[in-house]
């Protein structure tokens, strides 16, 4: 039984970010339709920065229509609106918000976090227990890392640590390069929203891409012809 190779990793999911959501009708509207049409775990809700009262109105508005999809929301920063406004968690940009966030999103609560620009700080975020670590998203300046570069970071983590990776995408193939890199979530966001075929066509082009290269990927682990010699 001690050669049994590990259950094959399961086929990574969408995480859509929206739009920053000044009036949430609009999304309010379109979410179901998106949701419904393809294999979406998380929503991650991008408030435009108000008083607070005006953005737990917006989470109320919109966490129900994610749910009722079956997937969560998670609000962008904003720890402490999570609970008031019925999200499912927050989203932390960094190691000390993380730090900071924990006591009141944890028990009950999804902590993810970002901005985690060395490995020694992702494995710290996993330790306090962040329940995913984001890799690739922009940073204050707009700038990120290389594809290449956030493809091998996602693999060094599926290889090695239990708490999920997510790859932010910018575009298709990143989608497709981080699902076959070992990412359990792909974050979509600006590339879905700007498509001019309308987010949905985008959306069902991104899940059938990740589900492909991780269908592929295993393929190449687990060839049919068995051992070799």
């Amino acid at each position: 039984m001690s050669n049994k190779s590990p259950p094959p990793r399961p086929a990574p999911r969408l995480y859509l970010a929206t739009p920053v959501v000044d009036d949430p009708a609009a999304l309010q509207a379109e979410l179901p339709a998106l949701l419904a049409a393809a294999d979406v775990a998380a929503v991650l809700l991008r408030l435009k920065e108000t008083d607070q009262r005006t953005m737990i109105t917006r989470i109320k508005a919109l966490a129900p229509v994610v749910q009722k999809a079956g997937a969560a929301l998670l609000v962008e920063g904003h720890p402490d609106l999570v609970a008031r406004g019925g999200a499912d968690g927050a989203h932390l940009p960094g190691i000390a918000a993380l730090k900071e966030a924990l006591p009141s999103l944890k028990p009950d609560r999804i902590a993810g976090v970002g901005g985690l620009t060395t490995r020694h700080h992702s494995m710290d975020a996993g330790e306090i227990g962040a329940d995913y670590v984001l890799f690739g998203e922009p940073d204050g300046k707009g700038q990120r890392p290389s594809s290449q570069a956030i493809a091998e970071r996602l693999d060094w983590w599926a290889e090695l640590f239990e708490p999920p990776c997510v790859g932010f995408a910018t575009s298709l193939e990143e989608a497709h390069d981080f699902a076959a890199s070992g990412a359990d979530f792909v974050l979509v966001g600006e590339f879905i929203w700007a498509d001019p075929r309308g987010p949905k066509a985008a959306l069902v082009e991104a899940d059938a891409a990740i589900k492909k290269a991780h269908a592929t990927a295993l393929a190449e682990q687990n060839p049919v012809s068995g051992e070799h010699g």
